[in-house]
């Protein structure tokens, strides 16, 4: 099996960490959020270890989000032979999770790397074969953009093309900090396509105007339209907004599905015959400013794990009804805020 789902963030650790034990040649990492703090599963001390063996450890990290890395740690990685750099700008950040070992296996999806989120459930994608070379090649040109000087790992900035019947997958790079926005173009062109369903998973539900108004107009032509989003996520503010959205867009015939549980994964299934697994959320940010990566699948035993996947969280909600689930003060203090921002993005 070349690819393989993992469905909360223990499971992706677990595999991760087993397959970071076994590295025999390389490590690739890029993250958007990685702290020291995790008990069960102690990163850090094997990243340091496998550098120290000789094994090549290149770290890309996003400054605002590994800003509680200490700086022991830092200094412990560097110590060690592992090349770390952080991404920090203003506005752009990268939001990638992406883990590479020895050139053969490729981890990619939703799952950052800190205890807060020991209890989520997320979604990462275990990959083997042909589009492993693809998703070297995207890490080997954010290394560049870095300043990475290692020609090893430079080299596999232009990685082969494959035919694409060869293949079931396909990978979506997005990047506006280096003018590279491919999701809105693959969002526009695969809602705009979907003629049955429409699946979504997001943690963080703040779509733009242009993104609600396909979702709108799947609706009309019959589509059925289905979100799943967590309750209650990690923070107080997000709730509030997620719900400026779920309230307007429940009321356009999109159904809203409430988790239980916190839920980080990024998921879109059209028609039950393709299906995409990322790091992005349906928000502003991930649209208009972070770097990000997702893959795309077409294989039907592949779309089918991420149905049951589907249902599965489905099974733990409840549909978004705006008259049971009442506003509070925040609401109106939200609401005009964020309908004016939309409508001037």
């Amino acid at each position: 099996m070349n690819y393989r789902f993992f469905t909360n963030s223990q499971k992706s650790w677990q595999a991760m960490f087993e397959a970071l034990s076994l590295a025999q040649k390389s490590v690739y990492f890029e993250m958007y959020i990685f702290q020291d703090d995790m008990i069960d599963f102690d990163f850090l001390t094997l990243l340091k270890e496998k550098a120290k063996t000789g094994i090549k450890v290149k770290m890309i990290l996003d400054s605002f989000g590994s800003k509680d890395l200490s700086k022991k740690a830092i200094s412990e990685l560097r110590g060690s032979g592992v090349e770390l750099f952080f991404i920090s700008h203003f506005f752009y950040h990268t939001h990638r999770k992406v883990l590479i070992v020895d050139e053969k296996i490729a981890f990619i999806g939703g799952v950052n790397f800190h205890q807060s989120a020991m209890e989520w459930n997320d979604l990462v994608v275990k990959l083997r074969g042909k589009i492993v070379p693809f998703v070297l090649s995207s890490f080997a040109k954010a290394y560049a953009k870095c300043g990475g000087k290692d020609i090893s790992v430079l080299h596999y900035r232009k990685s082969k093309k494959i035919f694409a019947p060869l293949i079931h997958s396909w990978l979506v790079e997005h990047s506006p900090m280096w003018r590279k926005g491919n999701f809105k173009k693959v969002y526009q062109k695969k809602i705009g396509q979907a003629e049955k369903s429409i699946f979504l998973v997001t943690p963080y539900f703040m779509p733009r105007r242009w993104l609600i108004a396909l979702l709108h107009q799947a609706v009309l032509r019959g589509v059925n339209v289905e979100v799943i989003v967590p309750e209650f996520t990690d923070h107080y503010l997000i709730d509030k907004i997620n719900y400026v959205f779920m309230n307007k867009l429940s009321k356009l015939g999109i159904n809203i599905y409430l988790e239980k549980e916190m839920n980080h994964a990024k998921l879109m299934i059209i028609d039950e015959h393709e299906g995409m697994v990322g790091s992005q959320n349906l928000d502003y940010v991930s649209f208009d400013l972070n770097s990000e990566l997702g893959v795309f699948f077409n294989d039907p035993k592949d779309v089918k794990r991420l149905m049951n996947i589907f249902i599965k969280w489905k099974n733990n909600t409840v549909l978004f009804n705006s008259k049971i689930k009442k506003p509070n003060f925040l609401y109106y203090i939200l609401f005009p805020v964020i309908s004016i921002f939309n409508r001037i993005l």
